[in-house]
């Protein structure tokens, strides 16, 4: 028989300024990530005045983690120091691994037309994810993945689910072949439908409310978990997901933990200070980027 997994915890996304003046809604961070792990942080940009969101991440470097970018409304430009270049619209995801190192730039631009309100609409996600030490120093990649390409799965009892990474009834996301055989969905259901989906035991798994609201526990008896908060679930064979009397549409999120030391520094994560150090050198001595994309 599957065991359900239950709810061990669940934080509010707390708001705070990042970049170059940036407002966004951070639903975990370093403070929470040993429970996430291999997850590091995910923070949510919305709104619908371009002043909170224009002034964007200026130049800026990574090195030893992935940063998963998921926009459903606007367009962010993003380049990098060996010029790539582009857009990530809405609906798409850039897996970006930045390995050994790369030095790039997002910078969200909301929708071409206004909202009929006068604001300018921009609504996306960015999940961290962490590398194990034998891939800290890998090449970095970009996986750059449109919307068209992420498949729709509809769901037994109504709903549907978007399928970015991992599988669901049988279809499988176009992101694949990642090291913390990570799994990322998208998840609408409708007042009332109940979704039951299975998931590796002794992986981490966490959800976050996009909108609405709803029950994670199979006889609805936790509390209604609103907008803008993660739920953070214990080990188990399979999660499930109820929307109370409103739709709810969350992001589910698993991955293989590392159970590694973390030396966290602003945009860089490495497994040692000493680690750390020689980044932020190679950083200020010109020699942080190892490889050309």
């Amino acid at each position: 028989m599957r065991e359900t997994r239950r709810i061990v915890g669940v934080l509010k996304a707390r708001p705070t300024i990042e970049g170059a003046g940036v407002h966004l809604k951070r639903a975990f961070g370093y403070r929470e990530a040993p429970q996430f792990d291999p997850f590091l942080l995910l923070d949510d940009f919305h709104s619908d005045d371009p002043a909170d969101y224009l002034a964007g991440f200026p130049w800026h470097p990574h090195r030893g983690i992935e940063t998963i970018t998921y926009v459903l409304h606007g367009d962010i430009e993003h380049g990098d120091s060996m010029g790539n270049s582009g857009i990530i619209g809405a609906g798409d995801v850039q897996w970006m691994t930045a390995g050994s190192g790369i030095i790039h730039q997002e910078m969200p631009k909301g929708e071409k037309t206004p909202s009929p309100g006068g604001g300018r609409p921009m609504w996306g996600f960015q999940l961290w994810a962490n590398l194990p030490a034998s891939h800290k120093m890998m090449d970095p990649r970009y996986r750059d993945v449109k919307a068209s390409q992420i498949p729709r799965v509809a769901l037994e009892g109504g709903g549907s689910a978007g399928v970015i990474c991992g599988e669901v009834g049988g279809v499988q996301g176009p992101v694949q072949d990642i090291v913390t055989d990570p799994e990322y969905l998208d998840v609408s259901l409708p007042g009332g439908s109940q979704f039951v989906h299975p998931m590796r035991r002794g992986h981490s798994a966490f959800a976050y409310m996009v909108d609405g609201a709803g029950y994670f526990s199979p006889d609805r008896g936790s509390a209604l978990i609103a907008a803008e908060s993660v739920v953070v679930f214990g080990d188990g064979d399979q999660v499930s997901a109820g929307a109370g009397e409103v739709p709810m549409r969350f992001l589910l999120v698993s991955g293989k933990p590392l159970k590694e030391p973390v030396a966290w520094g602003g945009p860089i994560v490495m497994n040692t200070q000493e680690e750390l150090r020689l980044a932020f050198d190679e950083y200020n001595r010109g020699t942080f980027v190892k490889h050309r994309i």
